[in-house]
């Protein structure tokens, strides 16, 4: 089954799910703020997909940090701890299916490419 991973308020979840939903695909999602978010939970995300796709830095949450905070991720283990302190952080959504490549982002294109070979 799909998982679909993000904050469910965020815009950009919601147009993900409204158009998972008008093509009758089941999923499951997992918000980051409710459900939770650790480490553990985090690592396979960047051994795939990379800790610098995964971070936010053109959102509101990445600006509103200090110079001193900003420069201290350098790493993968900084970004994780980052991302699990501020889940806000974390570029969404990402979707994931057992045994494929996760798809970080949304467009509708990627999504039915994604979706059709599932």
């Amino acid at each position: 089954m799909l998982t679909m991973y993000g904050i469910k308020n965020c815009d950009t979840i919601k147009k993900a799910r409204r158009w998972l939903e008008a093509q009758q695909v089941e999923y499951r999602f997992h918000d980051y703020r409710a459900d939770g978010v650790d480490a553990a939970l985090l690592r396979p995300f960047v051994d795939e997909l990379g800790w610098e796709a995964l971070l936010n830095t053109r959102g509101t949450t990445w600006r509103k940090l200090d110079e001193a905070q900003r420069a201290a991720v350098t790493h993968a283990d900084a970004a994780i701890a980052l991302m699990v302190e501020m889940p806000a952080i974390i570029k969404r959504p990402l979707l994931c299916a057992p045994g494929k490549p996760m798809l970080l982002g949304f467009n509708e294109s990627s999504y039915g490419t994604f979706i059709n070979e599932v």
